[in-house]
């Protein structure tokens, strides 16, 4: 009997989970639906863009909200159960308050590990086709820029033609073995640039330890530099801030490609926090249960359930911000970036285990 009651706990708990993960789907479709709308309205595309974008995006947007996700999906599926026999019948057969919120505090944190590991790397693909399907269409395509494992790529739009910038490494304001290829409208090459070093620390680049390769009528005349400057429309801050984005990185890259990733110029702090956001989600989910454990558990039967609602927006409202904070916090040095990702947990934690030794059992 009990092996039953257990499949049903699990059973009717996802399908809490889904019917609230449905609602967030269908109300953030909605908003970014407009959003992406709004995008295409002056380029002359069908509505199916917008809406593959949208349903391409959404994914990844809802796993950033799974906290609040399994919190609500929590606080439902506990008020449910304390106004209905199920919750007598769950008693008689010894489950106490104290394990049904750790069953399902449980089930929250594999829950989170089998979406880093199965679920993550899809909708990072999904961003990644996102990225590359909505630059298609970017009003700024004359000036692309792109890291892939060959490392730095620019193209820029010349009054004559195009420049092609690759770069092996990057540090900060300092490329490495830096390839510049100069086209003429017919995509022609007329000149290649060849350096060790270069400084990007201002759009006017600096290159150091030159030969360039002047092609005059198909003819190469070739000669060596000290230093050249070069113009970019991207200096050192553009440029490494490619390197703070991962949302199109899923767990499983950032944890098998983590030196590879610092090799290539990825920012190591903001790899970190990254890293340990994600690796934080399984104890938030644990910790979120808890948290709606606690204000379901420790009140009377007799209690609204419209207060709860009202108390369960405000609790998500307040982690929102503070979530917000921590990072905060750590953006302007306050805290190291990876600690940021963890205070929110630790806190929420620290509040959750004085409430859960007090659950009523009444």
């Amino acid at each position: 009997m009990n092996k039953i009651l257990l499949r049903y706990l699990l059973f009717t708990f996802f399908k809490t989970i889904f019917k609230i993960t449905l609602i967030f789907y269908c109300f953030v479709l909605i908003l970014n639906l407009f959003e992406e709308i709004e995008f295409f309205k002056n380029l002359g595309v069908t509505v199916f863009i917008p809406l593959k974008l949208t349903a391409l995006f959404i994914p990844s947007l809802i796993i950033k909200m799974l906290p609040f996700i399994i919190f609500i999906s929590s606080l439902w599926f506990l008020l449910n159960l304390r106004n209905s026999r199920d919750l007598l019948t769950l008693k008689v057969y010894g489950y106490s308050n104290f394990r049904i919120f750790f069953i399902l505090a449980l089930t929250s944190f594999v829950f989170g590990w089998l979406v880093l590991f199965t679920i993550n790397p899809f909708t990072s693909t999904m961003v990644k086709y996102y990225e590359l399907t909505k630059s298609e269409y970017s009003r700024d395509i004359d000036h692309l820029v792109a890291i892939n494992k060959n490392g730095l790529w620019t193209k820029e739009n010349l009054k004559n033609g195009y420049r092609i910038i690759s770069a092996d490494e990057i540090n900060r304001n300092i490329l490495r073995k830096i390839t510049i290829f100069d086209l003429d409208k017919d995509y022609n090459l007329k000149r290649k640039v060849y350096s060790e070093i270069a400084d990007i620390s201002k759009n006017q680049w600096s290159l150091f330890k030159v030969r360039v390769v002047k092609i005059d009528q198909g003819i190469p005349e070739e000669k060596n530099l000290d230093e050249l400057k070069v113009y970019s429309k991207y200096d050192q801050i553009k440029i490494n801030s490619l390197f703070k984005n991962f949302d199109a990185m899923s767990f499983l890259d950032l944890i098998l490609n983590y030196n590879d990733l610092q090799n290539r110029g990825y920012n190591k702090a903001y790899l970190d926090q990254s890293l340990n956001t994600m690796l934080s989600l399984p104890f938030f989910l644990f910790m979120m249960t808890a948290l709606a454990s606690i204000l379901t558990m420790n009140t009377l039967r007799t209690s609204n359930n419209f207060t709860f609602i009202l108390v369960g927006l405000i609790a998500c409202v307040a982690v929102y911000y503070f979530k917000d904070l921590s990072l905060a916090l750590g953006q302007t040095d306050r805290v190291s970036l990876s600690l940021a990702a963890w205070i929110p947990v630790a806190v929420i934690g620290l509040f959750s285990s004085i409430g859960i030794l007090q659950i009523n059992e009444k």
